[in-house]
């Protein structure tokens, strides 16, 4: 029982056909992959440099709290001594 030329041809386009589909499939999901994980890693760079931005604010909240609280010190021990 063997197949006939045009069984033969047909079976082979649809072997190539399915060959093709997976390269396809494969082709595509790697592409999105690799967008998925350029994405995060943009998003991570953002994450970043938001927090960077957020200890800088502190820092310099903390600096000026701390000069604050100096001058005040400085200012109640002048009272002190009058």
């Amino acid at each position: 029982m063997y197949l006939s030329d045009t069984e033969e041809i047909i079976a082979y386009i649809i072997c190539i056909a399915i060959i093709i589909g997976f390269i396809a499939t494969t082709y595509m999901e790697i592409k999105n992959t690799i967008a998925e994980e350029k994405q995060k890693q943009t998003e991570k760079q953002e994450n970043e440099a938001k927090i960077k931005t957020l200890i800088e604010y502190f820092n310099s909240k903390k600096n000026l709290i701390d000069s604050l609280v100096k001058t005040k010190k400085s200012l109640n021990e002048k009272k002190s001594q009058k």
